[in-house]
């Protein structure tokens, strides 16, 4: 069966910066930032995205593209060994898809919400307050001690209406359901005439927020007191270098942000055509992604600048984590401005669009996944690729319902902490290990040069080969040591451990296929040796073509994709039948470098 492709370069382009471009973008690089020294953080940062995310970004397109499989098939290719790899990208990004859409719903929430005269979070007089609420429009409390905002008493008891506890789940939120069904017809649509209709959503979606970040970040530049907080963002305090974290943190953002390891843009580039500029196109995607991060920062910091002086407050009294920072932050500086509906709804309906588009990169993984593995049993009894996308819009939706409870803001937290914070870096480690060493630097190069004509350049086989994977294996060993339970509300509220027990369960869904698949694949190997079963199970199973040829390379590379040997590039068939059986073909290509 003939592979989908974009419908043009761009569509796959926005569609990748869609996918790094997302709700992380507006409040975990701004507050790793703020909680790693400011513009100290900026320089591991940029260190981390040069040596790592770069040149790992650049493996990964080119896997997708060359082998035109997802993650699993494209593991399974390069090293059967460790394709267990491959299948534990997919379930972070199974994880991840069940709640992010969750964050999208209290978007949308905010979004009617922000259609009210009054804005609702504004005063302290409704249902859902209490004697503490601080009214951020008069600035007055009744209870000076404690000086709760109008604004996160209202995602707390009005939007979340949240529990005292995980202990206390209670009743599920009928408007948040609402919402949360709503957010997956919409992905749904988006992606259910596979990528030819996601190659026109992002369009739309990847670039109107651009807009709206520029309006944002104008009006924040001219707000009193912003210059104080674009000082607190850029002005470094150099001791923080010297700590672990803040290089665990800079990694991580780089990891979370380009979508390293989580699938994403290995299942996009595996519907390019043979021949796509894969340097250029991840040039574009890191740097679009950096600058966004930096606009993203100045949009935050020059806003928290605002509120500080407004309350007499320093810069760091006034910075959340997460959620709070979108939720209950910008909504208090929304209040502020003229026109408060018309920057509250514009500005919720630009998380809505970041949103989508990451959202439904996630949800493209696993449509990938299960088509380039289960193909047949798909073709014979679903047969339909809008009825597949629906079944697993309906399971995302389901696994996302028990986040809109009362006590549902605890789970989502315990799930975003241990889906994919305590494996990623183990999955990408073991990731460089099977594409550039087992599989092998040198071969990746030669695969680079058949699709653009050229080899890479030095320095990133040099990154490949060395400082990625050490680099990656270092930040890994610092998490684990670093490890703390989560909390919630800055510490005020500490997990029972039957809930850490809870979110290490859910980590080990991401950790176990790893040695898992090996394992099988070791048990499964038709040998009677163990070297030899390592030795088959480090094969790959990629053809080359061993005639340098260059003419029909798409066609033929489509029409033997599903072949024995799973993949030759074309213009060489006469050569190939001819040399298939000979030691001379096998030893070019099936041996390990």
């Amino acid at each position: 069966m003939s592979r989908e492709t974009w419908g043009n370069r761009a569509s796959f382009l926005l569609a990748c910066i869609g996918s790094a471009v997302g709700l992380g973008n507006i409040w975990r690089f701004p507050y790793l930032c703020y909680k790693s020294g400011g513009g100290a953080f900026l320089i591991p940062y940029i260190i981390m995205l040069i040596l790592c995310g770069l040149p790992l970004l650049f493996m990964e397109l080119t896997m997708g593209q060359y082998t035109r499989q997802g993650p699993i098939g494209a593991l399974g290719k390069l090293c059967p060994l460790l394709q267990g790899t491959g299948i534990a990208t997919v379930v972070i990004s199974f994880w991840l898809c069940t709640y992010y859409n969750v964050i999208i719903s209290w978007a949308m929430f905010y979004l009617v919400s922000s259609f009210q005269d009054p804005l609702p979070w504004t005063g302290c007089g409704n249902w859902w307050n209490t004697e503490s609420c601080w009214d951020v429009q008069s600035n007055t409390t009744s209870d000076p001690g404690k000086n709760i905002s109008s604004s996160q008493e209202y995602f707390d008891h009005r939007v979340l209406q949240m529990s005292s506890g995980i202990e206390e789940y209670g009743s599920i939120n009928m408007e948040l359901l609402g919402f949360l069904f709503l957010a997956w017809v919409i992905v749904y649509f988006c992606i259910w005439k596979s990528v030819k209709t996601t190659g026109k959503v992002v369009f739309f979606t990847a670039t109107f927020p651009y807009l709206l970040l520029m309006a944002f970040l104008i009006r924040g530049l001219t707000l009193p007191g912003a210059m104080e907080g674009i000082k607190f963002f850029i002005e470094p305090q150099w001791d923080k270098m010297l700590e672990s974290k803040v290089w665990i943190y800079a990694a991580a953002q780089v990891f979370n942000s380009i979508g390293i390891a989580f699938g994403c843009l290995v299942a996009f580039s595996s519907y390019n055509p043979f021949h796509g500029p894969i340097l250029k196109d991840t040039l574009i995607v890191v740097v679009v992604d950096a600058f966004t991060c930096i606009i993203c920062g100045l949009c935050v910091f020059s806003t928290m600048g605002n509120l500080a002086l407004e309350q007499g407050k320093t810069v760091d009294d006034v910075i959340a984590d997460g959620p709070g920072l979108v939720f209950v932050v910008f909504p208090h500086a929304l209040a502020k401005m003229p026109f408060p509906q018309l920057w509250s709804s514009t500005f919720f309906f630009m998380l809505i669009l970041l949103g989508i588009d990451s959202q439904f990169a996630t949800v493209e993984v696993i449509i990938t996944t299960l088509k380039d593995g289960f193909s047949d049993w798909i073709d014979r009894y679903i047969k339909y690729h809008e009825v597949l996308v629906l079944l697993v819009c309906i399971l995302g939706f389901l696994f996302g319902i028990p986040h809109v409870f009362n006590g549902g803001i605890y789970l989502f937290q315990i799930v975003d902490y241990y889906a994919a914070a305590m494996s990623l870096m183990y999955i990408a480690f073991f990731e460089c290990v099977a594409v550039l060493w087992i599989y092998g630097t040198k071969r990746m190069s030669a695969n680079i040069k058949d699709m653009t004509g050229s080899y890479p350049n030095i320095i990133y086989r040099v990154c490949w080969r060395y400082i990625s994977p050490l680099l990656i294996f270092a930040v890994w060993i610092f998490s684990v040591i670093d490890y703390k339970e989560p909390t919630y509300n800055k510490d005020t509220y500490s997990y029972p451990k039957w809930a850490i027990t809870l979110g290490w369960c859910i980590s080990a869904t991401s950790l176990v296929p790893i040695p898992v698949n090996a394992l099988y694949k070791l048990l499964t190997a038709k040998s009677s040796y163990l070297i030899e079963k390592i030795k088959m199970t480090l094969r790959t199973t990629i053809v080359e073509c061993p005639c340098g040829c260059d003419s029909g390379l798409d066609e033929n590379h489509e029409a033997h994709a599903n072949s024995t040997l799973s993949l030759i590039k074309g213009g060489c068939d006469k050569d190939f039948e001819a040399m298939k059986d000979s030691n001379t073909l096998k030893k070019h290509v099936m041996d390990p470098v």
